[in-house]
């Protein structure tokens, strides 16, 4: 069965709002972890919109599962990577104005800072991911950087207007999937994947974790984390 890795950012996103202590993100992945995730992911951004470095440093000392830390390639996020030492890293596009992460990387395009990234994340034992989008070229060239997995970008997939258009996305994503196998890389996915449309992707096969924030997070605000969490795994579970 593929894993749940709960992205607890959103947490983080709100408290923030206020600037005071409360949620804590620390807490949510607590009780994520109690309540079936098999890891947590945050993502500690240039800007610091949501996830601090305190909670980064909190959350290596107290998570029981694994910790995957998103993050751009740069030589700052790299130097915090190394010190802190996250079980996975996965490397994500990243820009100032955006919302969320819009799409994935351009491996081709900055294949040298990608590749010199992995080297360095991997020499000191972290397992790494490169966040894409499900384009066979991309993937190919990934498979180059000696990164361990993909995680397949599936924003369009969920996003798609019309029946056709999401299968269309899903036959990429399945395509994604087994180029990446194929090539020796495990495979992840993520953005955008909810209660409603997790299935279709799961009952492809191939996928070994799934990292879900937003969706979790809104169902937690009306039924609570514990509940939240435990019906995605149940989801996994049984797609």
């Amino acid at each position: 069965m593929a894993k749940l890795g709960l992205n607890v950012d959103h947490i983080a996103t709100v408290r923030q709002a206020r600037g005071g202590l409360e949620p804590d993100p620390v807490t949510a992945a607590a009780i994520g972890e109690m309540a079936g995730a098999e890891g947590i992911t945050v993502h500690l951004r240039e800007d610091r919109r949501h996830i601090q470095d305190r909670d980064l440093e909190l959350l290596r000392r107290t998570i029981k599962t694994k910790l995957n830390l998103e993050m751009a390639t740069t030589q700052e996020m790299l130097r915090i990577a190394l010190r802190i030492k996250p079980d996975q890293v996965t490397l994500v596009p990243e820009k100032r104005q955006e919302l969320t992460t819009e799409g994935g990387l351009d491996v081709i395009l900055h294949f040298k800072s990608v590749a010199d990234a992995v080297k360095r994340l991997k020499e000191s034992g972290i397992i790494t991911s490169l966040f894409m989008d499900p384009d066979q070229e991309q993937i190919k060239s990934a498979g180059k950087t000696g990164a361990d997995y993909i995680e397949i970008h599936t924003g369009a997939y969920a996003e798609a207007e019309t029946w056709k258009t999401e299968q269309m996305e899903l036959e990429k994503i399945d395509t994604a999937i087994k180029l990446a196998r194929k090539i020796g890389m495990g495979v992840n996915a993520g953005h955008g994947l909810s209660y409603s449309n997790i299935k279709a992707v799961a009952a492809l096969g191939g996928i070994e974790e799934y990292n879900i924030g937003h969706s979790i997070i809104a169902r937690a605000m009306l039924v609570g984390l514990d509940r939240a969490v435990r019906d995605m795994v149940d989801f996994l579970k049984y797609a």
